[in-house]
């Protein structure tokens, strides 16, 4: 492998952008760079670059995580696509991620709960898992914070009520809020009970 740019990165003054074989590798610490003479020219190998990035920028890398994290929440893939995102190499997203694990800053357990807390007036079970699932969570984590809910179907009443909400409720109006439901994640059984519920409607007529 060969080194065919450094540049500098617009957004961090303090970091560069490293070019192999005139590709896009990594981001680096200007003085990691400087303290090891590296230069377009130069031969390296992968373990090399990565070891380089990760002496010189676990604490850099670990303090844009903890930025990162200071809005919301996030999971352990969220963060480690971040970081990759911003040009860390595997080392120091591994070592990063870990440490925030040991740390307490990334829970994805603790994560699962709270999002399902959040989305339940929202969403169905179905829904919230195939999200969950999206951003990393084991099914384990994504079973125990589902385990605690119970019929849902005040919850599917209450998105049918806003969906219909300035709608006339004629069949056709009804049908399309039935597939809204279905698409919000919800069952069939909770759609029926939802629509049921509003229309007084025999379970023969769905």
């Amino acid at each position: 492998m060969i080194i065919t740019a450094i540049t500098p990165q617009q957004h961090d003054p303090a970091r560069c952008n490293i070019e192999v074989d005139g590709r896009f590798f990594c981001g680096m610490q200007l003085v990691t760079v400087a303290e090891h003479r590296l230069k377009a020219g130069s031969v390296v190998t992968e373990e090399e670059l990565s070891q380089l990035q990760l002496a010189g920028e676990r604490q850099t890398a670990f303090d844009k995580a903890l930025t990162h994290i200071s809005a919301s929440m996030k999971t352990e893939r969220e963060i480690r696509d971040f970081l990759r995102r911003k040009g860390y190499l595997q080392d120091v997203c591994d070592h990063v991620a870990e440490k925030m694990k040991r740390y307490g800053f990334v829970d994805d357990a603790a994560y699962a709960r709270a999002y399902v807390e959040s989305a339940v007036p929202k969403k169905g079970a179905r829904l919230i898992r195939m999200e969950l699932r999206r951003k990393g969570v084991a099914d384990e984590a994504i079973d125990a914070a589902l385990g605690a809910l119970g019929d849902e179907t005040s919850s599917a009443a209450a998105v049918l009520a806003k969906y219909l909400r300035g709608k006339a409720a004629d069949e056709k109006t009804m049908r399309r809020a039935y597939a809204h439901l279905l698409a919000k994640g919800f069952d069939h059984d909770t759609v029926r009970a939802a629509l049921h519920a509003l229309r007084g409607a025999s379970d023969d007529e769905w």
